[in-house]
C-alpha cells in the first residue's frame, strides 16, 4: 500500500465531525499509554485536547529526553538560486513575481560555504528554486562537490527528483532531503500550485519515498501552515511520517511545521495558526512518533522558538537568510528573499541561548560542542 492510498482513505475526513465525540476520557486514555494509535493522535489534535496542553507538555518532554537527550541540532540554509518555473501563490520565488533573479557561480558557492563553515556549523541545507533549466542536477552536484570540503552533512531542498537522480546526488555526498508537500488536501494543493512542474501532486507526494529508496539517510517532510485547516493537515503529515518510518526503518524521518511569512506577493494565509496551536501539534506529533525529528525554523519569533524546544524540537536553523548568496552577498530587501525570517540571531547567539536553557547545541553528527 502506498502513502497515496492512505491519503485517499482519509481524504474525506471531516475533523469537525470526528472531533465532536471526543471526550475528556479519550484524551486521558491517549495520554496514559506508551504507544498511541492514529485515532488517538487525531484526538490529541482536537480542540478538546487544547485544555490538556500542560499534561501533553510533561509527557512530550519526557519522551524527547528519552530519545534525544537535551540536544538540539543546528544547521543553516544556503540559497544558491531563485530561478523558478512554478507559480506557487504563497512563495516569493513565484515565476510570475518581478523580483531580482540570481544563480551563484561556483566561486560564489565556495565563498558562502567558507563563511558558513567559519561559524562552526557542519550541517548545511542547500536550496534552489524550482527550475531544472537554471539549476540542473549537474549544477546541484557541482555545488555539493564544493560543500563536501566544508561540511560533514549536506541536505538539499530542491524540486522533486527521480529516484535515480537522488541516487546520483547521494553518491556525490548528499545525505539529507527536505521536501514539503506544502498542503496534503489534493484540491487545495491544485489551487496553491496552478502552474509549473510542482503542480503534479503525486510526483511531489512520492518524492520522499523515492529518496529513501535511493538510500537517503535523512528525510524531512512538512506542511506550510496557513494554506489549509491545520488539524487535518498535521494529521495527514503525521501519517506520512509514520509510513516512511515503517517503510524505511534505517532512515531518520523528520517533519517541519513552518508558518507563512511575509514575502514578495499578495497572498494572505487562509487559515491562521496560533502559538498555542503550534505547541499542540508539536506535542501530539512527539507522542505519536517518539523517534521523529522535529524542526522549528527562523520563521518563528525567538521567544516562541525557545519555549517550543522542551516540547519536542530536535533541530533548529540559526544564522539564517532566504536570499541567494545571503550570507556573503548584498540583497535588495523583501523583493529578493523567499520569505522574511523572524529570528535573526546568529549561530553564536543561538548556541548561547541553548546552553543557558541547559541544552547542548549539536553542530556535527549529534556530537555536542
Amino acid at each position: 500500500m502506498s502513502y497515496y492510498d492512505i491519503y485517499k482513505r482519509h481524504a474525506g475526513l471531516d475533523t469537525g465531525s470526528a472531533f465532536r465525540s471526543v471526550t475528556n476520557a479519550d484524551i486521558m486514555t491517549a495520554l496514559s499509554g506508551d504507544d498511541i494509535t492514529a485515532e488517538e493522535f487525531l484526538r490529541l489534535l482536537s480542540r478538546a485536547a487544547s485544555v490538556y496542553l500542560e499534561e501533553m507538555a510533561r509527557k512530550a518532554y519526557g519522551i524527547t529526553r528519552r530519545y534525544f537527550g537535551k540536544t538540539v541540532q543546528l544547521y543553516t540554509p544556503m540559497y544558491v538560486s531563485n530561478y523558478c518555473d512554478n507559480q506557487c501563490v504563497y512563495c516569493g520565488f513565484n515565476a510570475e513575481n518581478d523580483i531580482p533573479r540570481r544563480k551563484l557561480s561556483l566561486e560564489e558557492v565556495e565563498k558562502e560555504a567558507k563563511h558558513i563553515a567559519s561559524t562552526g556549523l557542519k550541517h548545511v541545507l542547500l536550496l534552489t528554486g524550482g527550475s531544472r533549466e537554471k539549476s540542473p542536477v549537474s549544477y546541484i552536484k557541482d555545488c555539493v562537490g564544493i560543500l563536501n570540503k566544508y561540511f560533514s552533512s549536506i541536505s538539499i531542498e530542491v524540486y522533486a527528483l527521480t529516484e535515480e537522480e537522488y541516487r546520483e546526488l547521494i553518491a556525490a555526498g548528499v545525505d539529507g532531503l527536505t521536501i514539503y508537500q506544502e498542503v496534503y488536501d489534493e484540491k487545495i494543493y491544485g489551487q496553491m500550485h496552478p502552474a509549473g512542474p510542482k503542480s503534479d501532486y503525486l510526483f511531489r507526494l512520492e518524492a520522499p519515498e523515492r529518496a529513501a529508496s535511493a538510500g537517503m539517510r535523512v528525510v524531512n517532510i512538512g506542511v506550510l501552515l496557513g494554506l489549509a485547516p491545520w488539524r487535518k493537515e498535521v494529521f495527514m503529515m503525521g501519517l506520512h511520517a509514520k509510513y516512511l518510518q515503517d517503510m524505511f526503518p534505517a532512515a531518520e524521518i523528520g517533519v517541519s511545521l513552518p508558518r507563512l511569512r511575509p514575502h514578495s506577493g499578495k497572498f494572505e494565509p487562509a487559515c491562521k495558526v496560533s502559538d498555542a496551536e503550534m505547541a499542540q501539534m508539536i506535542m501530539a506529533l512527539r507522542l505519536f512518533l517518539p523517534r521523529l525529528g522535529i524542526t522549528i525554523s527562523t520563521r518563528e519569533a525567538p521567544a516562541l522558538r525557545e519555549n517550543l524546544i522542551p516540547l519536542g524540537v530536535t533541530r533548529m536553523s540559526a544564522g539564517s537568510t532566504t536570499a541567494v548568496g545571503g550570507h556573503t552577498l548584498p540583497h535588495e530587501g523583501i523583493e529578493s528573499v523567499q520569505f522574511e525570517i523572524d529570528d535573526k540571531r546568529d549561530v553564536e547567539e543561538v548556541k548561547r541561548m541553548l546552553r543557558t536553557k541547559g541544552y547542548q547545541p549539536v553542530l556535527k553528527d549529534w556530537m555536542a560542542v
